[in-house]
């Protein structure tokens, strides 16, 4: 037997456990990775990040209803600037680490993290991920959409696209109250492998709300029952980066920032994410 186990999980002073709690404590006996108090958000924080992911999804239809042929990526960045000052919030992007823009642009084999430039010119066919999280009153809502450029593009990079779109959609389905980061990881892997993708294993989707990345790492890739158990109040994104050949990436050489992440084959990559609160009945999306 192992005495005085150091807890990660600690029921409120002077109260009895609550039925969290003990559910909470069930698997934390058994070996699992279970959360902190602090990851379990308040009702307050809640609304808050919920406001922030109004505003988030607003500057996302912004640039969907703006998109075109011919368009820069900065012009992008102008837009995402332009309606986080409408909206007296904060482009979370800007500065973190270096990054030098409000909002990420990667277009077709850049996996993310790509910078909007004057000189990348949007062309018909061309798929694009726009990923932007939101700051306001201090809370934060992360979501990306792909787009193709024109509406048109080959049928194997539009495959591309759906497949990705359908791979957050089962990782939402299988983000169940109570159950771990791996179940999501497993049930995304499995669907993306039918079409022999690549599922990128180095970049990761995150808890959010308090901050721009918390605890858990959310993979999308794994095994049933592994990573973190996931309770009722726990914010996080969902995000897979779905590559048309190998799951492998680099950074890009010519990149000042050492930012934008590239496939490994240099063959196209899809990516949707949203904001997700976990409820007693599965997930609500708090970002679109």
């Amino acid at each position: 037997m192992v005495r005085n186990k150091k807890r990660r999980w600690h029921c409120l002073p002077n109260q009895e456990p609550t039925e969290l709690d003990r559910k909470i404590m069930y698997w934390e006996e058994r070996g699992k990775l279970v959360p902190t108090r602090d990851l379990i958000k308040t009702p307050e924080q809640i609304e808050g990040i919920r406001r922030s992911g109004i505003i988030n999804t607003a500057v996302l239809d912004a640039v969907g209803a703006a998109i075109h042929p011919g368009m820069n990526t900065q012009e992008i960045d102008d837009i995402c600037m332009e309606m986080c000052k409408k909206h007296d919030a904060i482009p979370a992007c800007l500065g973190y680490e270096g990054f030098p823009k409000s909002v990420c642009t990667s277009i077709n084999e850049v996996v993310a993290h790509g910078i909007p430039k004057v000189e990348d010119v949007l062309e018909e066919g061309d798929i694009v991920n726009v990923d932007f999280t939101t700051i306001k009153d201090g809370y934060y809502a992360d979501a990306s959409r792909m787009f193709i450029v024109g509406g048109k593009t080959t049928p194997e990079k539009e495959q591309l696209v759906r497949v990705a779109k359908e791979c957050l959609e089962i990782g939402m389905e299988a983000a169940k109250p109570f159950c771990f980061v791996g179940d999501i990881g497993h049930a995304i892997e499995k669907h993306a492998k039918k079409y022999h993708y690549g599922v990128v294993r180095d970049l990761a989707g995150h808890g959010v709300g308090l901050k721009f990345h918390e605890e858990p790492d959310i993979d999308h890739y794994g095994h049933r029952g592994e990573g973190m158990l996931l309770v009722p109040g726990m914010v996080f994104t969902i995000e897979p980066m779905i590559n048309m050949g190998t799951w492998e990436v680099f950074v890009d050489a010519d990149d000042p920032y050492e930012w934008e992440v590239i496939s490994g084959d240099e063959l196209p990559s899809a990516q949707w994410e949203h904001t997700l609160l976990m409820t007693d009945h599965g997930v609500e999306i708090l970002t679109y």
